[in-house]
């Protein structure tokens, strides 16, 4: 029997293009969060689960997510011995860059004066924080 490829071998670039038109859910989000804050910037799934809180999530849930993830392209993972080692395909800085222009495009008109003024007053900021933005700026 002949299988027939119904669309071409996607490389790496084309993975982390896929990943960049996309979004996590509330789940896939916790699983990057963990992964990005490994010492390792990767691991195992009993390491990502460990960084869980009470109540964990079941092993095959979190397995499931992982297998989203990659499919989505933000996580790729590699077998060592029997086990698969999963690390981050999308930086943590690079996917809160493009949740931010998302919302300042959606609900901003893309008027990021708007969307920093926003941010500012809904925050309270102190009066560092508000001197850090401005020394920022400056």
């Amino acid at each position: 029997m002949k299988y027939v490829l119904l669309h071409p071998i996607i490389n790496n670039k084309q993975i982390n293009t896929m990943a960049a038109k996309k979004f996590l859910t509330k789940s896939e989000l916790q699983v990057m969060l963990i992964l990005w804050s490994l010492p390792t910037k990767g691991g195992y799934t009993n390491e990502i689960l460990a960084g869980y809180e009470d109540p964990k999530p079941a092993y095959t849930t979190l397995a499931t997510f992982l297998k989203i993830l990659t499919n989505k392209g933000f996580v790729k993972s590699q077998k060592v011995g029997s086990m698969l080692y999963f690390t981050p395909q999308v930086s943590r800085a690079d996917y809160c860059k493009r949740v931010m222009e998302k919302a300042q495009k959606d609900y901003f008109e893309g008027d990021g004066a708007k969307f920093i003024q926003f941010l500012i007053r809904q925050n309270n900021l102190s009066d560092e924080e508000k001197q850090a933005i401005i020394a920022t700026l400056g």
